[in-house]
């Protein structure tokens, strides 16, 4: 993904941070960009490309796999579950975090 098609974070937004990045990952899912069974990009490269500091990318997988989307293997990473839920919705937390 290049910085011109990347979707910019408002980090002046009462979202926080790690709900902006997890709803990009998961319009990623969503429109097929990131596969099922193969890994989303780890937490420094969703750092580094978001420019977000890495206990942010940690806390983007643990929502995504809140929701359903992807699920951790020890040593491995982080992959796009076979079937997401369907209509999932963008965001169960709201602002909390």
């Amino acid at each position: 993904m290049s910085d011109t098609d990347r979707t910019p974070l408002d980090p002046m937004s009462a979202r926080p941070l790690y709900v902006q990045l997890a709803d990009v990952i998961a319009k990623m899912i969503e429109s097929g960009e990131l596969a099922p069974d193969r890994p989303i990009p780890s937490e420094n490269h969703l750092a580094d490309e978001y420019g977000v500091a890495r206990l942010t990318a940690r806390r983007t997988a643990q929502e995504l796999r809140e929701r359903g989307l992807i699920v951790t293997v020890r040593g491995k990473g982080s992959f796009v579950v076979e079937q997401p839920p369907t209509g999932f919705p963008e965001s169960e937390a709201g602002t909390a975090g």
